[in-house]
């Protein structure tokens, strides 16, 4: 079982920028897809970004792509994403996730990922 542990969220204005990690003690961090999903109240969770096993390919959603990096650091069993100029619609629980080797489509897809977090409140204020 893999844990996840997502830290990082908190309150901003709009524009401004969050770091969100995701730390697991797995030491077989390196072998999954690590994507981030998140959830506003009343609504469906939803991709925002996933980066493949070496990081050398990252997928964005098109409500984040320009504002959203998306990294990890394998050695430190890491995940990071960093988030600029935020708008109000950002604010939800944002969840990172593992999976098995995926690729486009399916890196989106939620149901593909097999180990969650808990989660993390991120608030942007207009």
């Amino acid at each position: 079982q893999v844990q996840l542990v997502e830290s990082g969220g908190g309150l901003v204005q709009a524009g401004g920028s969050l770091r969100l990690s995701c730390v697991t003690s797995e030491r077989t961090f390196s072998v999954y897809t690590m994507g981030w999903f998140r959830q506003a109240p009343g609504k469906d969770r939803e991709f925002v970004a996933a980066i493949n096993l070496s990081g050398s390919n990252t997928y964005y959603a098109d409500s984040v792509n320009g504002r959203a990096t998306i990294s990890r650091d394998n050695a430190n069993n890491t995940g990071y994403l960093q988030m600029n100029r935020l708008k109000p619609e950002d604010t939800a629980v944002y969840y990172c996730a593992a999976g098995p080797l995926l690729t486009r489509p399916t890196v989106s897809e939620a149901h593909r990922y097999l180990y969650w977090g808990q989660g993390t409140q991120v608030t942007v204020s207009s």
